[in-house]
């Protein structure tokens, strides 16, 4: 049987696995991206992914995630749209209220440091009512305990938990991480991917390195 085909919503043969789609097919929103085979289990019960667990979604900051992550479920994304003011003395909102509110304080919202985009990497396992905040970056291979807060940048490869989420352990040595960076199996042609997945998940990180170079070699 071929790889599970990337443009399906649910993706998987089985009837007790239709709580899993493909988020790619799923959002609508401009400011997600999601790449292929990244997906999220609604448990068959929770709403659409941008509706329920990203909030504050205005925009001009994404919500960018890469391919072949994993998403548990109520997984949440706060978005810097949310973010109050922290420059000065108040973090009230003024400016959203209109009127004079927003006349006189437009000018002062605007100058102050706004956050960036929301970046997962590939591969980045987040896991069951984890909460991300705004403008943090996931590593790709990092790995987010389940009811965890993330409040700052996860390197690759890290496992993290609690609240504010702190690291727990690489889940590799820095010269294997090295390797899976450079090796980047996320990217293989998907033929290749499904050849070797279970070196992919259960091999080691020279092995797909090994890998890696025998196909730029082709």
């Amino acid at each position: 049987m071929p790889a599970p085909d990337p443009s399906r919503l649910h993706p998987t043969t089985r009837d007790d696995l239709d709580n899993v789609v493909f988020l790619r097919n799923q959002v609508t929103s401009e400011f997600i991206e999601v790449g292929e085979y990244t997906y999220y289990d609604d448990e068959g019960r929770r709403g659409p992914f941008e509706a329920e667990n990203v909030f504050y979604n205005y925009g001009p900051q994404r919500l960018v995630i890469g391919r072949f992550s994993a998403i548990g479920p109520g997984a949440r994304f706060l978005m810097p749209g949310g973010t109050h003011p922290m420059a000065g003395p108040s973090t009230f909102p003024f400016t959203m209220f209109g009127g004079e509110w927003t006349e006189n304080t437009l000018e002062a919202f605007l100058a102050i440091p706004a956050k960036g985009d929301t970046v997962i990497g590939n591969d980045v396992w987040i896991g069951r009512e984890a909460a991300v905040m705004p403008g943090v970056s996931i590593g790709d291979g990092a790995v987010v305990a389940a009811y965890s807060v993330v409040t700052a940048d996860v390197e690759p490869y890290t496992v993290v938990g609690g609240n504010p989420a702190r690291t727990i352990r690489s889940r590799f040595g820095p010269a294997d991480v090295r390797l899976l960076l450079e090796a980047r199996w996320w990217d293989w042609p998907i033929e290749l991917i499904t050849r070797h997945a279970a070196d992919i998940m259960a091999g080691t990180p020279a092995r797909l390195a090994e890998l890696a170079a025998q196909a730029h070699a082709r």
